[in-house]
Parts: C-alpha cells; sequence; structure tokens
C-alpha cells in the first residue's frame, strides 16, 4: 500500500536553522558582491561571443540583470515585503553566483569536444535551481503568506532569462 504525502508551498519555503543564519546575515546588505557577480557573469558571457558582439553581450547582460533585478524588488514591494529595496537587489545579485559557476565550465568546454549543448544545459539547470531556491527562500520570508507566489513569480522568470542568457551567449 503507497501512501502519498503532499507538500505546501509553506513547508518546500520555511528555511532550516542554517538558512535562518544566512537569513539574518544577508539583512545586512551590501551592493558590492553584485556588482562584482553581475561584472563577472558578463565578462565571462563576452568571451564566448564573436569578437565584433563582445561589448553588445557585455552590456545586454549587465543592464538586464540590473533591471531585472530592480522589477523583482519593486514588484515584491508593491505586494506589502518588509523587505527593503536594497537587501532584495543584494540578495538577487548574490544569486547570481550560481550562473557564474555554469559559465565557468562552459566557457572552460567550450573548444573541446565536451564543449555541447546538453552538458551546457545541465550546468544551467543546475546553477537555475540553486539560484531560484535561495532567493525564494529569502524573499519569501518578507511576504504575506497570501502573496508569495505573486512575489516569487517574477523571481523564477528573472532567472529564467538569466539562463537563456548564459546558454545563448
Amino acid at each position: 500500500m503507497e501512501y502519498y504525502t503532499t507538500i505546501s508551498t509553506d513547508e518546500v519555503i520555511q528555511p532550516d536553522e542554517t538558512q535562518k543564519q544566512v537569513i539574518s546575515e544577508l539583512r545586512d546588505w551590501d551592493l558590492w558582491g553584485p556588482l562584482i557577480g553581475s561584472l563577472l557573469l558578463s565578462v565571462l558571457l563576452s568571451f564566448r561571443a564573436p569578437t565584433n558582439q563582445a561589448s553588445a553581450v557585455f552590456a545586454s547582460v549587465f543592464v538586464s540583470m540590473t533591471i531585472g533585478s530592480a522589477i523583482v524588488t519593486v514588484n515584491a514591494q508593491l505586494l506589502g515585503g518588509t523587505l527593503s529595496f536594497f537587501q532584495s537587489v543584494c540578495v538577487l545579485g548574490y544569486s547570481v553566483f550560481p550562473f557564474i559557476l555554469a559559465a565557468i565550465p562552459i566557457v572552460i568546454l567550450q573548444s573541446t569536444v565536451l564543449g555541447t549543448f546538453w552538458l551546457n544545459l545541465i550546468f544551467v539547470l543546475l546553477g537555475f535551481v540553486w539560484a531560484t531556491r535561495v532567493s525564494i527562500v529569502f524573499i519569501g520570508q518578507y511576504i504575506a503568506r497570501e502573496r508569495r507566489f505573486l512575489a516569487v513569480y517574477p523571481v523564477f522568470f528573472y532567472y529564467i532569462f538569466l539562463a537563456w542568457m548564459v546558454l545563448l551567449f
């Protein structure tokens, strides 16, 4: 006899003790880490671009990360979130780190036999799941339970867009 249990979204978003410590540390925001992360991802992706398009790729990645995190943050604020604008931008910026980790082997392996689309897709999917999970845990703590999905939904699309850019460029 099989028993199925359902997991509500509240159980998925509830952090454990270690995550609570990290969340309390993230309340003290800084913007240097997200700046360095967005610059690093922009540089990594511009390495893969054709020479005549490298500056356009750098600019598009950097601007889309900046505008995307601002839009997600404003959405959370409009939904009545209690997190500050800079806290949200800080968390979204630091959460790009998995995409940087995915882009590094993609750049290194692009000129080898292992530089295939399917291997790149695996790296990007792992980065996407990691980045999305981190952001959802943090942002979910500051949004009312009935509005959590509306606040997390744009985060999902923001990271899908970044994942697409890592695969594309």
